[in-house]
């Protein structure tokens, strides 16, 4: 069994976090290849090591003299980080390289991409495995978009020649030959991308929490906890807000039918949260997860017969390209149509969208509603559950909150169901109670 093991910031964020992250990997052999984030916060008021690496980069660019110091304090943490672990490793020549690459020619992406550079430099040796530096084996295109062909090729190749490796996260090679990172979060798209060419069993992602969370615990007090999720439900959620995993993580993975097993560095006998791309297991729950964004406007469109007319649904979503402006949901009747967007986007356009409606569609009339938040109901479970539907209703209905817009699609995967702003955390909180605290 090959399994790749991926830690966060917070799980790397000092010696003794390290020192649990070596304990977890010692545990089982199979552990083989393992994907560091840079140090994260050791305290709430902490800085983030890749935070402090931007600032030096600002530093930098703007030829500030503070820009040694910057470094030095970065230094300190990687030193403390060194000296904790009683490691005979020093990071002299690595520094030296940085100070002179940032003040020679300071580049965002390379900066930005150190502290993960450093931080495999420290694992590798802390652990006695090899080092294999992602700008020699991830690639972007032209782009700025992986280039998974020649990555898959030039990694999996990489991996062969090693029985143990550290792949730092975050960066890659770019078509132009300088460091390329991907956006924030991005380590955990290259533990999937090793779990891809590494052809793993298993893709562990270490962090500070023991698995997914059935809803936002800002919202509902301790809920409940989510056992296993399949890719198209994450992707359901993940896509309505919940914070759940770099969305781009999900797909080298999910091509090759590798689970992701999301597990907590603190308490590492917690079996943490399956990510798989089918189950027989039957949900603990109806639902497997609530999710929701607020901030979106509902545009009602109007017309007599509008289903026997053809090309309809196009000019109207025409009307909405031609500004630029992407829709979410689009719900129908038989005479109305609604598209639902982004507030932001749209309030800035509205009367432009509406003119080519109107010029594009001939509508009998056109309707716009603002504050509106959707809240997606996602799960599995829903599919072989009758009267979903009526007890979302009922539970909003008892809690005195106005449905304004429902959608369902025909997956019967997810139901997504509109409420002014101000319901929204209400909304979830009676969703939740009815499907998850009435079972307990």
């Amino acid at each position: 069994m090959i399994k790749v093991v991926k830690f966060g910031g917070s799980s790397l964020a000092d010696a003794t976090q390290f020192g649990k992250v070596a304990d977890i990997i010692h545990a089982d052999p199979s552990r083989v290849f393992v994907v560091p984030s840079a140090p994260g916060r050791r305290y709430p008021t902490d800085t983030k090591v890749t935070d402090m690496l931007l600032k030096a980069y600002d530093l930098a660019a703007a030829g500030s003299g503070e820009l040694d110091a910057q470094l030095d304090a970065i230094r300190e943490r990687y030193d403390a980080i060194i000296s904790g672990l009683s490691l005979d490793f020093s990071l002299d020549g690595e520094f030296a390289e940085i100070r002179k690459n940032l003040k020679e020619h300071p580049e965002r992406d390379y900066a930005a991409s150190r502290g993960e550079y450093l931080n495999g430099l420290v694992m590798a040796a802390y652990l006695g495995f090899d080092f294999i530096d992602p700008f020699d084996v991830i690639f972007f295109n032209e782009e700025g978009g992986l280039n998974a062909y020649k990555t898959e090729k030039v990694l999996s190749a990489r991996l062969r020649e090693t029985e143990h490796a550290v792949i730092p996260g975050f960066y890659g090679q770019g078509k132009d030959g300088k460091v390329k990172t991907f956006s924030r979060g991005g380590s955990d798209v290259t533990g999937s991308i090793v779990a891809s060419a590494a052809r793993a069993d298993i893709y562990e992602n270490w962090t500070d929490v023991s698995g997914f969370l059935i809803t936002d615990p800002r919202i509902v007090k301790d809920p409940a906890p989510i056992h296993t999720i399949t890719y198209r439900e994450l992707r359901e959620l993940s896509y309505m807000g919940a914070s759940v995993l770099h969305e781009d993580a999900i797909f080298p993975v999910r091509s090759k039918g590798i689970p992701i097993n999301i597990r907590n560095t603190n308490c590492p006998e917690d079996e943490g949260t399956w990510i798989v791309e089918s189950t027989a297991r039957k949900p603990k729950y109806t639902i497997t997860g609530v999710a929701g964004k607020k901030g979106f406007c509902a545009v009602l469109i109007t017309k007599a017969m509008m289903n026997s007319e053809i090309g309809f649904g196009r000019k109207v979503l025409q009307a909405f390209e031609e500004n630029d402006i992407s829709f979410e949901h689009m719900p129908s009747g038989i005479d109305t149509m609604t598209v639902v967007v982004h507030e932001s986007e749209f309030l800035d356009k509205e009367q432009r969208v509406v003119s080519t409606i109107h010029r594009l569609a001939s509508p009998d009339s056109v309707e716009i509603e603002s504050g509106l938040a959707l809240i997606a109901v996602v799960g599995r479970g829903m599919k072989s559950m009758c009267g979903t539907a009526a007890r979302i209703f009922s539970a909003l209905a008892h809690a005195r909150i106005n449905i304004r817009m429902i959608d369902q699609g025909s997956s019967e995967l997810n139901i997504i169901v509109g409420v002014a702003n101000e319901d929204f955390e209400k909304a979830i909180r009676a969703i939740y109670s009815i499907f998850v605290e009435t079972q307990l």
